[in-house]
């Protein structure tokens, strides 16, 4: 028989499991560049918003990216692999965050280059720089997100 106290208990605890972030223990595997120390930085934001990081050194990154179809005019530093998707370099996490609440049509994200200001790169939200969404439905690349904007998905 569930008493008012297990039902209270049972309700709360479902009320707080549909609250959670998308990011709640999600697996997130990085592929960084070697001796490259904002892939690390990058990693490290990521654990601190609750995603189960693991890290490896990329070994052939050419390789690795065109196995993962990542087209190479989008290339980065680092390679993250989270729930079916990629995304390349240091792309920001409320982008990252809603490809894996919405689940759109794509391959992934990339930030192309290592703009500064981008997360891992001496974070600054007011730092300008476009997020390209690429494969499925977004084709070769299209801009996905606007970084540093008042209206970052407005694109």
């Amino acid at each position: 028989m569930i008493t008012r106290r297990h039902f209270t208990t049972l309700s709360a605890t479902a009320l707080i499991a549909t609250a959670l972030p998308v990011r709640a223990g999600t697996p997130m595997h990085v592929l960084s560049s070697p001796g490259c120390g904002c892939c690390q930085a990058w990693a490290d934001l990521a654990r601190a918003r609750g995603y189960a990081v693991t890290v490896e050194e990329l070994t052939d990154p050419e390789a690795q990216k065109l196995a993962r179809d990542i087209p190479l005019n989008l290339a980065s530093c680092h390679t993250i692999e989270a729930d079916g998707y990629v995304f390349e370099g240091h792309v920001p996490f409320e982008a990252l965050e809603a490809v894996l609440k919405d689940r759109p049509d794509i391959t992934g994200l990339a930030v192309p280059g290592m703009p500064m200001g981008s997360p891992g790169m001496g974070y600054d939200p007011s730092a300008r720089y476009d997020v390209v969404a690429f494969g499925g439905e977004a084709g070769p690349g299209t801009v996905y997100y606007r970084a540093g904007t008042a209206q970052p998905f407005d694109t």
